[in-house]
């Protein structure tokens, strides 16, 4: 049952009474579950899965509102709608989190041990772990929470474990060094994703490199000298010719004494610096492939702990950052340092420990990911999963089709154990299980299990069909892969999306899903990246508290299409707010005027103006479910606010008010009204799901859903269709839009009714009379000209209008207050114009602010012309 209502709305929109309330409802009657009609068509998506250490921030609160907003459209359009959510568990972010919990009490991970720890984590997930989800539901999400997923649940991790061994039996795992982004804090390789750039002030070393021959010098430019020690050659391009005959030679390395040769390899810009390159193979991965390339020796001079190594005795166990400042000392007064520049540095830092990486050569697990990456691209080049934009698919096959091995270890504790058992003769195995991995081994005896855990988008990319059973061949799975959408942020088109397209095509030999859409990220008015460290992050909570969720979903999806950034402001926010009020005010003013539930009239009892807003309203359905079906969210929101506001309640209720009281009119009036704010409350309903439940549960309907979630999309309002009708009225409200202007040019009060206004038509226009005597706020319209000369004027489709200018109105003050409004404006424009052609602050300011600058002059110039047109009017009244 739906919560008590009652007929008459309350004179204010409150979400804070309503929101709560309706999500409760939904939730209790089983909504949010799919539909076991067996005659509707599935309709799956596979939410992507919040940390469990996430708290809600502003990428959420558009991320998934589009999931649900998606979700509640299709089941509106009759499918049965399955929204799966689910949590991952996070590795790194976790164990961070409650490693910093344990420091409080003095205590490490290792005092407790493995085991002890994991028991720790697992308390905290208990009682921390779900907040991200409870938070979801503030936002509206109609997810089937039931079906939750974790990718530590037990069948979960038999998935993950399933593709690992799969893999490892194939050859396509393996162990080896490669370069990887090393924490030396958290003591383990992280992801790209799990990192950040800053830009930092910093130093350039320029180093002087001599030939062995003695023939000269090559100078280097390097941020990092303490790397100098390992450092296997120098490389220029095969291009340059300020390089001719100098490759083969060798250079001696600074400090150390050692040879090393000149490489040709294409890496080098001639045109960047010297065009020269040190190259150090196990402390950056672009020196790693030239290493790769030319079988270049790799030696380590960094160690897992950010310090020196014995490569370089004399500063061995020393901090690198302090080895640093040493080695530019040392290198100076060998007289090798040319000079130091000023330099910004672009730092990777590691976002949960907040200390730059250092790119190290490590021992890590691996998968090959050529041979898989085939299908993967195939599949998208077929044009079989659709990006939305579009231009991400290039973006896609570019990487995909120079993928490079992927490394799916983690030195952690927290996540899935990499499942490669250790013999006693040295062998490994992979298993699910110790005594898998015994059985496999035969008479070796299996002494110990691989401590580290695989990477988290290792588990996550299974999340598209672990979710529905896999590796079991579940009914679920059957009828509802591959899912039909994925919503997801660009920074993970390649850490997840190609990952999840990949382990799909492999393991279950389809797709994942048949659209991939890719959100815009939220910023700051100003265009700033959302952070709480840097003080820009705004809390959606705050905002929902104070001004509801369905504005803030409003204000979001409103702004959602195939664009790549949200500006957020507390001022849409603001305007989002008022257009709900609007929504509330107009339905209570037409529920106070129902006085039972209208029967549908005869088609031949409507007048022009209720065929034009009827016809109007198939229009709206029609784009608004074109918009939906494209993810153009902004779009479908734009039509349905015109709609709503500027046809439906400043023209159509406008003329309508009179109507309602005029027996021969009322019922039809009654009518139009109930089956446009019907239609359109379901039409707005995926992006206002709590206001739209509510006024919808107090519709006098014959025939009505017991909630809006599971109403039908309008589409009988097709028959309403009406170009001819759209047409007539269209020339009737430019009459009263020429009419309204000319009222404003001469400082008449739009609320202010005037006697008469007159039409010289030659006999057109009879039927225009109510429409302008209402909206226009005249007493009588006249079809001829008028007797005095005391006129402004004005032709709108032929038609000419005269409205008379009575003693009332002083167009000598008038005049006075336009002229001192452009003197004003003149002045504005003068000061933004000096600004626009000073070419310092056109290169030194910021863009946004020149653009700025620009539309407001633009604007400026606008009002200006208005402003000369009603000089000239004024001036010409006699």
């Amino acid at each position: 049952m739906t919560p008590e209502t009652t007929q008459n709305l309350d004179v204010r929109y409150n979400p804070e009474e309503i929101e709560q309330k309706w999500y409760e409802s939904w939730e209790k009657e089983g909504l949010f579950k799919p539909s076991k009609d067996p005659n509707k068509k599935p309709y799956t998506v596979s939410v992507p899965p919040p940390n469990i250490t996430g708290a809600l921030h502003m990428g959420h609160s558009l991320c998934y509102p589009i999931q649900d907003a998606v979700g509640r459209y299709k089941r509106l359009k009759g499918y049965s709608v399955w929204l799966l959510p689910g949590q991952d568990h996070a590795g790194i972010a976790t164990q961070s989190l409650v490693e910093k919990q344990l420091k409080k009490d003095g205590l490490s991970k290792h005092d407790l041990g493995r085991e002890k720890f994991l028991e720790k984590v697992w308390e905290w997930r208990k009682k921390s772990g779900d907040t991200i989800l409870s938070q979801f539901k503030k936002l509206g999400c109609s997810f089937d929470w039931d079906s939750t997923r974790f990718t530590l649940d037990d069948e979960y991790v038999r998935a993950v474990l399933q593709v690992f061994i799969e893999w490892f039996d194939k050859g396509y795992i393996y162990r080896g060094k490669r370069i990887v982004n090393w924490d030396p804090v958290l003591q383990t390789s992280v992801s790209d994703i799990e990192t950040e750039r800053r830009e930092s002030k910093g130093k350039l070393y320029h180093v002087r490199y001599l030939f062995s021959d003695g023939s000269g010098e090559i100078v280097i430019a390097t941020t990092r000298p303490e790397t100098i020690p390992a450092d296997v050659a120098v490389a220029v391009n095969p291009r340059d010719k300020r390089y001719e005959g100098v490759v083969g030679k060798t250079l001696i390395l600074p400090l150390t004494g050692r040879e090393i040769p000149i490489i040709a390899d294409d890496y080098p810009d001639p045109e960047f610096g010297t065009g020269a390159l040190k190259i150090t193979p196990a402390h950056d991965i672009n020196d790693y492939e030239v290493g790769v390339r030319h079988h270049l020796p790799m030696l380590e001079v960094i160690d897992k702990d950010a310090k020196i190594t014995d490569l370089y005795p004399k500063y061995k166990g020393m901090d690198r950052f302090e080895a640093r400042k040493c080695i530019a000392e040392e290198l100076e007064k060998e007289g090798s340092l040319v000079k130091i520049e000023d330099h910004d540095i672009a730092l990777v830092i590691s976002e949960r420990s907040g200390q730059p990486v250092e790119p190290l050569l490590s021992e890590q697990w691996f998968v090959k990911q050529t041979e898989l990456a085939k299908d993967a691209i195939d599949i998208v080049k077929k044009g079989e999963i659709k990006f939305v934009p579009e231009r991400y698919e290039k973006v896609y096959i570019d990487w995909m089709e120079n993928i490079k091995d992927w490394c799916v270890s983690r030195q952690l504790w927290w996540g899935h154990r990499i499942p490669v058992y250790y013999g006693e003769k040295g062998n490994c195995y992979a298993a699910q299980s110790w005594e898998d991995a015994q059985t496999k081994a035969g008479t070796e005896k299996i002494i110990s299990q691989d401590e580290d855990v695989l990477d988290t988008w290792f588990s996550s990319g299974l999340w598209p069909f672990a979710v529905l059973g896999w590796p079991e061949k579940t009914p679920d799975l059957e009828s509802r892969y591959p899912t039909d959408l994925l919503v997801t942020d660009r920074n993970i088109l390649y850490l997840w999306v190609a990952r999840m397209i990949m382990m799909g095509m492999d393991f279950i030999d389809l797709k994942p899903f048949h659209e991939v859409f890719i959100h815009a990220t939220v910023l700051t008015e100003d265009g700033r990246r959302m952070s709480k460290s840097l003080g820009t992050g705004v809390d959606p909570e705050t905002v929902i508290e104070k001004m509801g969720v369905d504005p803030l979903r409003y204000t979001l999806l409103g702004a959602t299409g195939e664009n790549q950034e949200i500006r957020y402001s507390e001022k849409k926010n603001e305007e989002s707010r008022n257009f709900c009020s609007k929504i509330w005010s107009a339905s209570r003013f037409i529920l106070m005027n129902l006085k039972d539930i209208p029967e549908k009239p005869d088609k031949k009892d409507f007048h022009g103006v209720d065929k034009w807003i009827l016809s109007r309203l198939a229009r709206l359905s029609l784009n608004t479910s074109l918009a939906y079906d494209r993810y153009d969210l902004m779009n479908a929101c734009q039509q349905l606010q015109n709609f709503f506001w500027y046809e439906f309640c400043d023209w159509y209720i406008e003329i309508s008010k009179n109507r309602l009281h005029e027996n021969s009119s009322k019922d039809v009036v009654s009518w139009v009204l109930l089956k446009c704010l019907e239609a359109f409350l379901i039409q707005i309903h995926p992006i206002l799901p709590h206001l739209t439940e509510e006024i919808y549960q107090k519709l006098p309907l014959s025939k009505k859903s017991e909630y809006i979630m599971t109403a039908q999309w309008p589409e009988d309002v097709s028959e309403f269709l009406d170009d001819d009708a759209e047409d007539s009225i269209a020339k009737e409200f430019n009459i009263v839009k020429s009419i309204r202007s000319l009222r404003a040019d001469v400082g008449i009060s739009p609320g202010k009714v005037l006697d008469v206004i007159y039409l010289d038509t030659s006999n057109r226009g009879q039927e225009f009379i109510d429409t302008i005597k209402s909206l226009a706020k005249f007493k009588e319209v006249k079809f001829s000209k008028p007797e005095t000369d005391k006129i402004v004027s004005v032709i709108c489709d032929g038609i000419e209008i005269y409205l008379p200018i009575d003693s009332s109105i002083d167009t000598d003050v008038e005049l006075r207050r336009v002229k001192q409004q452009i003197d004003k404006l003149k002045g504005d424009m003068d000061k933004i114009g000096k600004r626009l052609n000073n070419p310092d602050f056109i290169e030194k300011a910021k863009p946004e602010l020149v653009a700025s600058d620009k539309l407001k002059f633009s604007d400026l110039e606008d009002h200006l012309i208005k402003l000369e047109h009603k000089v000239n009017l004024l001036s010409n009244i006699t």
